[in-house]
């Protein structure tokens, strides 16, 4: 347990922190799991929904929650697959 009063401050802060990156990152994670459940359905739509995926993808990375280089990989394999998806549909 911390002992200075900074340090209890800072690990007061980090509980905040943790609580509130893992919430986004759960949040990221259930939309990009519900886009690759619909181009796996080939559900109308799937656009809109890349794109929400996309956005919420890029601003975690951009808040330092996930790293930029894993955001933008899901981001290309997503979309690839949904090209895909298009193409045989």
């Amino acid at each position: 347990m911390a002992r200075h009063k900074s340090a209890q401050k800072r690990a007061r802060q980090d509980v905040k922190r943790r609580e509130h990156n893992r919430t986004i990152r759960g949040k990221t994670r259930s939309i990009v799991k519900e886009v690759r459940g619909e181009i796996e359905s080939g559900a109308a739509g799937v656009e809109t929904r890349l794109r929400e995926a996309e956005r919420a993808l890029r601003k975690a990375a951009s808040k330092g929650i996930i790293p930029k280089g894993r955001a933008s990989r899901l981001v290309s394999r997503l979309a690839k697959a949904a090209n895909r998806s298009k193409k045989q549909a």
